[in-house]
């Protein structure tokens, strides 16, 4: 293949280009603790975000409820039809099972499944974003535990089995069906590992979205999205009790915000 064919094109001049950015924080909520510092972290991602040349839709304090309903509304801009990406960013209290909306008090009320993020911007659900890196950025906590890890091992031996959908029918052409993954093109970069803590500084920010601006800022101009993902994973080799992880992702091809 063609080195060209393994990178994610870039259509549009930057000047009809319309990359559309969405951010959102939660920093009040009625039973838990005030996310302090998280104001510094918003700021600089949308300076981050603007100067990739994202315009940054950015909302705060919502329940889940609203993170979906802000999220459908993203998803239907037509802006994405003339746009090569997205960044999706994210910034809460969170629990293993997602993201803790305003009203949440628990492990299981007023959650954000993270499943609804991927749901809402897949190939079925946002057809815009087709073929198009979407890059998802989440700060938050996933469970109280410090920089040890659970491995939890699955005992449903149940493998799924092909549905009939999917086998072409005999005489016809392969094109005749155009099929495409229901989920495909996307990064995730989570600030930590599953069940573990994600640090912040009521004063600096959150460590991560520290690390992963300085990141970005340095390499964004030669180094291709995941491979800026794995430096700031590596930034965080001499400090044990946070490790951001890459998850979810079905990048096709190397995204470079500045190719050429």
């Amino acid at each position: 293949l063609p080195l060209s064919s393994q990178i994610y094109p870039i259509y549009l001049p930057r000047e009809t280009r319309t990359r559309r950015a969405l951010l959102i924080c939660n920093i009040e909520f009625e039973h838990l603790s005030r996310r302090d510092g998280a104001e510094v972290d918003v700021d600089r991602m949308t300076k981050l975000l603007e100067g990739l040349g994202y315009m940054v839709d950015i909302h705060s304090n919502l329940t889940s409820q609203g993170m979906a309903t802000v999220m459908k509304d993203f998803a239907d801009r037509k802006e994405h039809w003339t746009s090569d990406s997205t960044f999706l960013v994210f910034m809460s209290h969170g629990v293993r099972a997602g993201l803790c909306g305003t009203k949440s008090r628990d492990e299981t009320t007023d959650i954000l499944s993270l499943d609804t993020i991927y749901e809402k911007f897949n190939n079925k659900h946002c057809r815009a974003l087709l073929g198009k890196p979407k890059l998802v950025i989440i700060q938050s906590c996933r469970g109280g535990k410090v920089g040890s890890v659970m491995v939890s091992d699955s005992a449903d031996p149940a493998m799924p089995t092909p549905s009939s959908a999917h086998t072409i029918p005999a005489g016809l052409e392969d094109d005749a069906i155009c099929e495409v993954h229901l989920e495909s093109d996307f990064a995730t970069l989570h600030s930590s590992t599953p069940d573990t803590v994600s640090w912040r500084s009521s004063a600096t920010g959150s460590l991560f979205i520290q690390c992963l601006i300085e990141q970005f800022r340095n390499h964004a101009w030669n180094s291709d999205l995941q491979e800026i993902f794995r430096k700031v994973q590596y930034s965080f080799g001499k400090f044990p009790r946070q490790l951001p992880s890459q998850e979810r992702t079905t990048m096709l091809r190397k995204f470079y915000l500045f190719p050429g």
